[in-house]
């Protein structure tokens, strides 16, 4: 793997990007959801989050020649994984039982070396993640924030795509992180969106 120091830093701008996202959608559903819901919810932007800081701190590590602990690199997509599949579960439970939605429970599954179930698992998460996003900015009249939750599924899926392709060649990381950063920052701009039009006080 081919690591310097500049890419390994700007692997946290995606992942500092998606923090402020999720916590301003944290603030913003916080009572429209179920408790259980919004612990789910809580949980799952925990994950991808210290999914990404950890993933992210492994390069720096490795690009400063201070240690190879390749196991934050390893458990990246698994937690992410499980991470996107939880915001999804909670995102449905408030599609159909606004506030008054039951308590969930999700088994985690366990980690293995196979990726199949990962994909499935972060493609259902920010799928139905980025649809309900979406449906709230419909029913707000806020149409350009549709596309950028579009934009940002899209980029996501693309990242997906990548992650099969090889990594030995530095400008294969550059180019997996501007697409990384472009998901980020219209996934953040469309939770800002969604706070500024009104999310708080939007009939669900």
């Amino acid at each position: 793997m081919e690591f310097s120091i500049p890419m390994a830093l700007l692997d946290y701008v995606p992942v500092i990007l998606f923090l402020i996202g999720a916590v301003i959608l944290q603030r913003e559903l916080y009572y429209k959801m179920s408790k259980g819901a919004f612990a789910l919810f809580s949980a799952g932007t925990i994950d991808v989050f210290m999914a990404g800081f950890l993933k992210a701190t492994y390069k720096l590590l490795y690009a400063a020649n201070i240690c190879d602990f390749d196991v934050l690199s390893k458990i990246f997509f698994p937690v992410q994984a499980l991470g996107f599949m939880l915001m999804g579960v909670a995102m449905i439970a408030l599609l159909i039982h606004p506030k008054q939605g039951q308590v969930l429970s999700v088994a985690a599954p366990a980690v293995f070396s196979g990726t199949f179930i990962f994909v499935i698992m972060m493609c259902f998460g920010l799928g139905v993640t980025d649809f309900a996003l979406a449906t709230y900015a419909r029913k707000l009249k806020k149409n350009n924030l549709v596309i950028f939750f579009i934009l940002a599924f899209v980029f996501s899926l693309c990242m997906g795509y990548l992650s099969s392709k090889d990594f030995s060649q530095g400008f294969m990381n550059y180019i997996a992180e501007i697409i990384n950063t472009l998901g980020q920052l219209f996934f953040m701009l469309g939770a800002l969106g969604l706070k500024k039009a009104g999310l708080k006080d939007l009939d669900l």
